[in-house]
């Protein structure tokens, strides 16, 4: 059976439900499943948990999800770009967990390879290992963190094959890796599909075992988070 779907609402037809757990990769707007964040937002699901590096900013990437009110809680490290973010949380109508960046890309790895949780020493003595329990190991204290599974994971991948198998670029590999093996069921949209073979083994990220869903994603402009230049300065003469 085909995994290829004509459309991200097609990808998605008989996944979404209020209540989901959906994990989303990409980094800030980069490397972010656009297609398939749109189509979650028309889907109507409401009171989803969100598991994501970041929010994406105002109107853009998951951004549009806490616009259409469809989001209950937000597990994320990072979520300063997004200001109905912050008015909402500030306003009791977002539940956030924040997580540090390393130990949310670690749980969501172990939730895809099976291990339910696991000790680090980030966040020690701080509001992160608050009711979270201590264990010391030669002397150093450590918090244990649960693993992270998903519902339904979304993912972008620069190239694949139609078995699945995900090839990602430059940041866009931050985050989707992981994601994509957190997901009771993956979905990925890829900018380019071939066919079995055309992909050299040695450069495939996510094997096709861990996605079970595939669509072309849409041609659009990549949006910049922030867009960062510095004064030009006249060339030194010597």
């Amino acid at each position: 059976m085909s995994i290829i779907h004509a459309s991200a609402t097609q990808a998605l037809h008989g996944l979404m439900a209020d209540g989901l757990t959906i994990a989303v990769g990409g980094f800030g707007l980069s490397g972010i499943p656009a297609d398939l964040i749109d189509a979650v937002r028309d889907s109507g699901a409401k009171d989803l948990t969100i598991v994501s590096n970041n929010m994406g900013v105002d109107g853009k990437g998951l951004g549009v999800l806490i616009e259409a009110g469809q989001v209950r809680k937000v597990i994320a490290s990072y979520v300063g770009e997004n200001k109905l973010f912050a008015e909402q949380y500030l306003a009791g109508l977002l539940e956030v967990e924040f997580t540090p960046q390393g130990t949310l890309a670690e749980r969501l790895r172990a939730g895809g390879a099976g291990i339910p949780a696991f000790y680090t020493r980030t966040g020690v003595g701080t509001l992160v290992a608050e009711g979270k329990p201590l264990e010391e190991f030669d002397g150093v204290t450590y918090v244990r963190e649960r693993a992270i599974t998903a519902d339904v994971a979304l993912v972008h991948a620069h190239t694949a094959d139609t078995d699945g198998n995900l090839i990602y670029r430059y940041t866009a590999r931050n985050f989707n890796p992981v994601v994509a093996t957190a997901g009771a069921v993956t979905i990925a949209e890829a900018e380019v599909i071939v066919q079995p073979g055309e992909l050299d083994p040695n450069h495939i990220v996510t094997p096709g075992v861990y996605v079970q869903r595939l669509v072309q994603a849409t041609a659009r402009v990549k949006d910049i988070e922030q867009r960062t230049v510095r004064q030009r300065t006249e060339a030194l003469t010597v």
